[in-house]
């Protein structure tokens, strides 16, 4: 497990460096690759009781719906849900997994979804209580902690397994999606100005490619899809970020507004 998941990233950074990325991303990937040397001995360095991030619905015969969605490395999306909406406080929130969807190979691997076009997105399956959180609410949560103004990649994660992506399991959902999605072009100033202020502490790197896009005219690129076939995540990943506290998470993981 070790040894694939430093090959996985040491092939990202041979991508990036490839790129048309400036040194800066060099140097990250490489703290990235670091960090993973470190931490990946220790998995699970905290020990977490699964169930104890878990919770029940508010009545007994009320049914959980399930919402699912793709903003770049699994880990972050999971623990930025987890922290506001913890199924112990009761805030909506039953359970969370991480795995793949949207992609044509059966049975993915992380390393597999990692190297190679199969069009998987890494994602977060989350099932939530419809009396407590409004599905709505959800999705406005996910626009305002990633950035869904470039496509394929989050922070210095790059690649269309990080895509931005919401991937409905209803009519309604999709109605809701695509209105909750039209409205975010009035925070398009808010992503903006966090991308600078990420840029300028040295936290993100933005390809002179992607710059020259961005002057044609900044747009959520977000892809609204009918939730497909899911494939959890290998165990390891699961509440990665709880049971790992200091692994990495992508900086694009945080408020935009």
């Amino acid at each position: 497990m070790t040894k694939a998941l430093l090959l996985v990233t040491a092939n990202k950074y041979q991508r990036y460096k490839s790129a048309d990325c400036p040194l800066a991303l060099h140097k990250l990937m490489l703290a990235r690759l670091n960090q993973l040397r470190i931490g990946l001995p220790f998995f699970s360095r905290t020990k977490v009781d699964p169930s104890a991030f878990r919770s029940q619905m508010s009545t007994a015969t009320g049914k959980p719906e399930v919402a699912t969605f793709a903003s770049g490395c699994f880990w972050g999306v999971e623990h930025i849900f987890l922290k506001h909406y913890p199924p112990a406080q009761n805030k909506g929130i039953l359970k969370t997994s991480v795995g793949y969807t949207g992609g044509t190979i059966p049975n993915p691997s992380y390393q597999a979804v990692c190297n190679a076009d199969t069009g998987y997105a890494e994602a977060v399956r989350i099932e939530f209580d419809p009396n407590i959180v409004k599905y709505e609410e959800l999705v406005e949560f996910f626009f305002r902690t990633h950035d869904p103004t470039l496509p394929n990649r989050q922070g210095n994660d790059i690649g269309s397994q990080y895509r931005s992506a919401i991937f409905v399991n209803s009519a309604a959902q999709r109605e809701t999606a695509q209105s909750v999605k039209a409205a975010m072009a009035v925070h398009i100033p808010d992503y903006e100005k966090k991308q600078a202020e990420l840029s300028q502490r040295g936290m993100i790197s933005i390809s002179q490619t992607e710059l020259k896009k961005k002057e044609e005219g900044t747009k959520i690129v977000t892809e609204i899809v009918d939730a497909g076939e899911w494939y959890d995540a290998e165990d390891y990943h699961q509440l990665y970020l709880i049971k790992n506290p200091y692994g990495y998470e992508c900086p694009a993981h945080t408020f935009y507004w």
